[in-house]
C-alpha cells in the first residue's frame, strides 16, 4: 500500500553551482557540483538535468558519478551561460547504507548570479545554493 512506503527526506546533499577559472578556456565560468555534507559516503550517485523556459527547453542529460566520500564533492557538468535564464532541474538519486534517496534541486530562472552567492558546505569557495 502506498501509505507503508516511505520516502526519507534528503539532508546535507545539495546542488550548487561555482564560477571556476577554466584554463582550457580561459575565462571564468560556472559549474555544477553535488556536495556531500553528511557523514557517511554516498553511492550510485545518478543526476538527470534538464531547463526549460516559455518556450525553449534543453536536452535531459543523465549523470553517474558513482561514489562521492563524506564533506567532498563531485562535478556534475558545466552550464553554459545561454541557459543561465532558463530554470534548471536537477535530480539526485543515491544510496545512503541501503536506503534509496531522491530529490529534485531548481534553479529558478536568472538565479545563477554573482548576486546570489553564498558560502557553499565543503567546498572552498562561494557558489549559489539549489533550492
Amino acid at each position: 500500500m502506498r501509505k507503508d512506503i516511505e520516502i526519507p527526506q534528503v539532508e546535507n546533499v545539495h546542488i550548487v553551482v561555482v564560477k571556476e577559472w577554466d584554463e582550457e578556456l580561459s575565462g571564468q565560468y560556472w559549474n555544477v557540483y553535488v556536495v556531500n555534507d553528511r557523514e557517511e559516503e554516498i553511492s550510485m550517485v545518478l543526476v538527470i538535468s534538464r531547463g526549460n523556459n516559455d518556450d525553449r527547453k534543453t536536452s535531459t542529460l543523465r549523470q553517474n558519478l558513482g561514489d562521492i566520500q563524506p564533506h567532498n564533492s563531485a562535478k556534475v557538468e558545466f552550464i553554459a551561460d545561454e541557459v543561465l535564464e532558463f530554470t534548471n532541474e536537477y535530480l539526485i538519486t543515491f544510496f545512503a547504507g541501503n536506503t534509496l534517496f531522491e530529490r529534485k534541486f531548481i534553479f529558478e530562472a536568472n538565479s545563477i548570479s554573482e548576486e546570489n552567492v553564498t558560502k557553499i558546505p565543503v567546498i572552498d569557495s562561494e557558489g549559489v545554493l539549489a533550492k
